[in-house]
C-alpha cells in the first residue's frame, strides 16, 4: 500500500507530466495550423520540462502495479535527469530568438555542449551524482538526492542560475521595454521560467511533502504560462 507520502509525492509529479504535455501538445497542434515556429519549440520545450517528474511517477506506477520500487535506484535519477539537456537546449533557443537573435545559435551552442557534459556525468557517474533514500520500501518512493560536490550538481546549479538570468530576468526586461499586448506575452514567459527555476530549485531542497506538494502544484502552470505567452 501507498503511504500518504508516496501518493503526494507521486500523484504531484504526474499533474506536472500531465499539464506540460496536455499543453505541449496543444502547442505543437497550434503550432502546424499557423505555421508558428516558436510555439513548436515551445511545445517541445514543455514536454522535455515534465519529463523531469518523471521518475516518481514512474517509481508510483510500479508500486501501485507492483509493490515494488524502482531497481536500480539509479535508473530513477536518470528516467528524471536525462531530460535536462533537451530541456535546457530549446529553452535557449526559445530565449535566443527572442532575446538574442543575433547571438542565438552561440548561446544554443554553448548550451549543447554543457548539456553533453551534463549527460555523461549522468549516465556513466550515475551513483557518484546522487544518493538515495527509502525508508519504506513498497510504501514510500524513492527520495533522490544530488551530491552537492559533484560536476553533475553543479552543471544543474549553473543551468537555473542561466536559466533565471538569461530567460526569466530577460523577459521581464523585454516585457519593460514593450507596449500593449507584447508586454503581456514577455511577462508571462518571464512569470514561466521563474516558476520553473524557483520550483526546480525548491524541489530538490525541500523536505516536508506537504511543502514539495505545494511548490509541484505551482510548478504544474509552468506550462500554462508558456502557452499563453506564444499562443498567438
Amino acid at each position: 500500500m501507498v503511504s500518504v507520502t508516496g501518493w503526494i509525492d507521486g500523484l504531484t509529479a504526474t499533474l506536472i507530466i500531465l499539464s506540460s504535455v496536455i499543453f505541449g501538445l496543444i502547442s505543437l497542434s497550434k503550432s502546424i495550423r499557423l505555421k508558428a515556429k516558436l510555439l513548436s519549440i515551445a511545445g517541445i520545450q514543455m514536454i522535455f520540462v515534465g519529463f523531469l517528474w518523471l521518475g516518481p511517477t514512474i517509481d508510483l506506477i510500479l508500486v501501485l502495479s507492483t509493490g515494488a520500487n524502482i531497481s536500480p535506484f539509479s535508473t530513477y535519477s536518470i528516467l528524471s535527469y536525462l531530460w535536462v539537456a533537451p530541456a535546457l537546449i530549446t529553452a535557449m533557443y526559445l530565449g535566443g530568438e527572442l532575446i538574442l537573435p543575433k547571438g542565438k545559435w552561440i548561446l544554443v551552442g554553448i548550451f549543447i555542449v554543457l548539456g553533453v557534459i551534463f549527460e555523461y556525468f549522468l549516465w556513466f557517474q550515475t551513483n557518484d551524482s546522487f544518493t538515495w533514500v527509502l525508508a519504506n520500501p513498497g510504501e514510500d518512493l524513492i527520495d533522490a538526492s544530488f551530491v552537492r560536490t559533484h560536476p553533475t550538481f553543479l552543471m544543474i546549479a549553473l543551468f537555473l542560475v542561466a536559466t533565471l538570468v538569461f530567460l526569466a530576468i530577460g523577459f521581464f526586461v523585454k516585457a519593460k521595454q514593450a507596449t500593449g499586448e507584447l508586454r503581456k506575452k514577455f511577462i508571462y514567459l518571464g512569470l514561466g521560467f521563474t516558476i520553473f527555476v524557483l520550483c526546480g530549485a525548491l524541489d530538490s531542497i525541500l523536505t516536508l511533502p506537504l511543502a514539495i506538494g505545494f511548490v509541484r502544484i505551482v510548478m504544474a502552470t509552468f506550462a500554462l504560462w508558456m502557452y499563453l505567452g506564444l499562443k498567438t
